[in-house]
Parts: C-alpha cells; sequence; structure tokens
C-alpha cells in the first residue's frame, strides 16, 4: 500500500484533488492510501468547507490552519507545520497540485526529506517572475519527481528547460535525480464533465435564491491584487460591466471574491457603481454552481486561471483580465483574449465575441480522465 500525503490549501486544489480522491475510492483504494493535509492558507469556509462538503471531498486528518499572512511568513509557517506532519506520518510521496504557497512549501518538506513529490499541473508557464505564482511554479517543478503536464504547451515548456519525456530507466533508478514526466490532460477537465450534469438544478436554485436572469447574462469574477486592490483599475471594470448593460443590452451576475468585497464595503464610490440595476452580487459559490452559471452565461469575464478553463470546456468565450496567462493556449484558440483592466479592450472584446461566436473548442485538455492516468502512474513508479 503506498501511502501519500496530498496537501491542500486553495480553493482550485480542493477542486482538483476531489478527482484525484474520487479515483483513489472507485479503482485504487486497495493500493493507495490518501493522507489530507489542509494547510489553512484558505481558511474561509465559503473559500474551503463549501468544496469539501459539495464534491464529497475525505475529511482532511490534517489541518494546520496557517491563515493569511504574507508570502514568506505564510510559507515558512507551512513548512514548519507539514514538517511534523510528514514526520509523523512518513508517506511514500506527496502530492500537490497547482502553484500557491502552500504547493511551495510542501515540495521544500518533500525534496529535503529525500521523499517523491509529485506535482499535478506541472509545465505551466506565465514567463514573468513578478507573479509569486510562477516562481512557484518553477521551483515546484524543479524538485519534483512526478510532473503532470495537463498541455502540449506545458510539456514544451519543461523541455525548454530541459527535462526530457524519454521512457529510458537510468541506472540507478532515483525518481529524485531522474524525474517522470507525463501529459496527463486537465484534471478540472475531469471534474467539469462529472459534475456538468448536475450543476443545472444548482443554477436553477441560485436563480430562485438571488432573482437572477436565466439567460442573456455575462458573468465575471474578480479577486486579484492588479483588479481589485487597485481602485482605478476597479472602477475600469465596474464601468465596463455598465457599458455591458447599457449598450450591449446584457445583465451581469457577479459573485464576490471576499477581498473584493472589503474594498468595495470600504468605497462608497465603488460600492454606489456595483448597486446598480442588472447587476446581480452574491457572495462567493461552490464549484457546481460555477459550473451552472458558466454553463448558461453569454460571455466569462474573469482574472481566475480555473475560470479561464472552465470557460474553454464549457464551450464559452472568455475576457481574461490579466496582462498574461499561464493557459496561453486558450488564447491561441482565439476563445479567449486577454484585457486586463483595460475598459476599451474590456468592451471591444465583449462586442468582438457577441458578434463573432467562437466555433472551434478542440480537445486541448484530454479526455476527462487525467485523475485515473494520474493514479496508474503513482502506482507504476513509487516504491512502497
Amino acid at each position: 500500500m503506498i501511502k501519500l500525503l496530498t496537501v491542500i490549501g486553495a480553493r482550485p486544489q480542493f477542486i482538483k484533488s476531489a478527482a484525484i480522491s474520487r479515483a483513489i475510492s472507485k479503482s485504487f483504494s486497495n493500493k493507495i492510501e490518501e493522507v489530507i493535509v489542509h494547510t489553512g492558507q484558505h481558511y474561509d469556509p465559503e473559500m474551503s468547507n463549501i468544496f469539501f462538503d459539495e464534491l464529497n471531498i475525505p475529511k482532511e486528518k490534517y489541518n494546520l490552519k496557517i491563515g493569511s499572512s504574507n508570502h514568506a511568513h505564510q510559507t515558512a509557517k507551512i513548512m514548519i507545520a507539514l514538517d511534523e506532519v510528514v514526520e509523523k506520518e512518513m508517506p511514500n510521496a506527496i502530492l500537490l497540485y497547482g502553484d500557491t504557497n502552500s504547493t511551495l512549501a510542501a515540495c521544500l518538506v518533500g525534496v529535503k526529506r529525500h521523499i517523491p513529490v509529485i506535482h499535478v499541473e506541472a509545465g505551466v508557464r506565465s514567463f514573468n517572475k513578478l507573479f509569486p505564482e510562477e516562481v512557484n511554479r518553477l521551483i515546484c517543478d524543479h524538485v519534483s519527481s512526478l510532473l503532470f503536464v495537463p498541455s502540449d504547451d506545458g510539456i514544451l515548456s519543461l523541455q525548454k528547460e530541459g527535462f526530457t519525456t524519454a521512457e529510458t530507466e537510468p541506472e540507478d533508478n532515483l525518481l529524485l535525480n531522474h524525474p517522470k514526466v507525463y501529459r496527463c490532460g486537465d484534471i478540472m477537465y475531469d471534474n467539469t464533465l462529472y459534475f456538468k450534469d448536475k450543476a443545472e438544478s444548482y443554477f436553477k436554485a441560485l436563480i430562485d435564491k438571488y432573482h437572477l436572469p436565466e439567460s442573456n447574462f455575462f458573468l465575471i469574477t474578480a479577486h486579484r491584487p492588479s483588479n481589485v486592490d487597485n481602485l482605478e483599475n476597479f472602477k475600469a471594470i465596474l464601468s465596463f460591466l455598465h457599458y455591458a448593460i447599457d449598450s450591449l443590452g446584457k445583465e451581469i451576475i457577479f459573485p464576490i471574491h471576499p477581498r473584493t468585497r472589503k474594498l468595495i464595503d470600504q468605497n462608497q464610490e465603488l460600492s454606489g457603481m456595483i448597486d446598480a440595476k442588472g447587476i446581480h452580487c452574491m457572495p462567493p459559490i461552490s464549484f457546481i454552481e460555477m459550473i451552472g452559471l458558466e454553463k448558461n452565461a453569454d460571455l466569462i469575464v474573469t482574472d481566475s486561471g480555473g475560470v479561464q478553463k472552465e470557460a474553454f470546456f464549457m464551450k464559452k468565450p472568455c475576457l481574461i483580465m490579466l496582462e498574461e496567462t499561464p493557459w496561453v493556449e486558450l488564447v491561441e484558440s482565439k476563445n479567449a483574449k486577454l484585457v486586463g483592466s483595460d475598459y476599451d479592450l474590456l468592451c471591444q472584446g465583449a462586442k468582438y465575441f457577441l458578434e463573432n461566436k467562437p466555433q472551434h473548442f478542440e480537445s486541448i485538455y484530454g479526455d476527462g480522465k487525467s485523475a485515473h492516468f494520474i493514479c496508474e502512474k503513482i502506482i507504476e513508479n513509487i516504491k512502497k
């Protein structure tokens, strides 16, 4: 039996881990024992507990309750607390997702203890080290033993950095020195397909609860500091929402992140701008509720990496409110546009997608069976 220590701490990781936990429960429970550690990086119940309950994620064995802090302090606190867990559990491998401080801390703990690190969502690059997520990705990939890559672009990035995808066995067969890279598809796609049908009933419940439009709406999410901590940038985004209502005849559905809500509540001008007819605000919503909204939206406007991909999975056009995205294949597919917080680019992008419906949503991210593939490769490579 392989003891697998899964470390999660933020919303996207909860969602991704659900697919692996589901695959272990259904097909690999006699070969993999999963021990879940929740770092507490996202400690708000609206951003944490709701996902565990809804996605049937097994209860974590450990909650480190780290909470919010600056990058250095948060990463250090996670490392100290997690190292004690690793000392107690002595896992055969540590499984990580994405690019958060929880990911960085756990990979450093693992490699320092010579425990193989498994990185799901490896090879993702924005090529901008000003973003802490990019630094986390780079470090984690270069100390991981098994790298599971969602797309061809990720494979290409790793090859440029010196990784090989050749299936050759080194003489010492030591994963710590000879990592293996696998193109597995996107694990988020597994969950989108799995919950897609269920999402429609969740959407109808949201309509009733918040008196939402059933169609003819844009869906927006915003939480990045570059958008919501910068007053002028956020005002430009809200001005775009007014343009969508007044000039494009659309309504707006806006689940508001706690960070964004804090800024709005502290600024009377922002409160006035968002309290307008046609803008439907609500607290953070669950993953399945989000899929339901995405499935019925005319356009998705977001600064979330996960929501960018979910838009593609649901065959919806997307305006990405960032200057660059690690998911470059979305822009290359012409189903998404990078617009930042630029009012003119937001308006132009929305108008373009209303007049030019995207038609080609090729299977960039696999077949929706990534979790099963990952579990098979873990069993194949990790020594008990």
